[in-house]
């Protein structure tokens, strides 16, 4: 368990977002959504905060939602992120914020990126236990066809996300 953590919920473009920030300043859980209870069972026990404290300004992180929002597609790329679960899953979340706005990739892509080409399922798995989306922006993987895929916020968030990034 980590200590007390702020959150709040911004206005978006998009829609409502709303992050839950670390006492250092690290995203645990984020998402399309005013529910804060949609994001805390993303949050790995170990990291779930003891105390979560209602604030207007998220400081940094806020700034780089808006930025973004606002079309500095880089903003949230420096924003710190912390998720924990096995080895391949932090990898392969790791490898996820690598892949930039603009250029999705598709889940074989992104398996191969990761390390381990074959493991297509386990790729898809990733980007469903993201806590953090937009952070670690699992809006950016695609089927291989090239439709959209599932997505936790939505199918229509994640195209309004990949049309933002692709300037359309």
């Amino acid at each position: 368990m980590t200590d007390t953590a702020t959150w709040s919920t911004l206005d978006t473009p998009i829609g409502p977002f709303t992050a839950v920030v670390a006492s250092d300043g690290a995203v645990l859980a984020s998402g399309w959504t005013s529910e804060l209870d949609a994001l805390l069972p993303q949050v790995h026990p170990s990291l779930r905060p003891s105390a979560l404290t209602p604030v207007v300004d998220l400081g940094a992180v806020g700034e780089a939602i808006t930025r973004y929002h606002d079309g500095d597609l880089s903003a949230v790329d420096g924003v710190r992120v912390r998720q924990r679960s096995g080895e391949f899953l932090e990898h392969a979340w790791e490898v996820l914020r690598a892949v930039p706005a603009g250029s999705p990739v598709s889940y074989t892509e992104y398996a191969a990126k990761a390390g381990r080409p074959a493991a297509i399922r386990a790729a898809a798995s990733a980007c469903a236990r993201n806590a953090a989306a937009l952070f670690v922006p699992c809006h950016r993987v695609l089927r291989s066809d090239g439709s959209l895929g599932g997505f936790r916020w939505g199918v229509e968030v994640k195209r309004r996300l990949l049309e933002h990034e692709s300037g359309r």
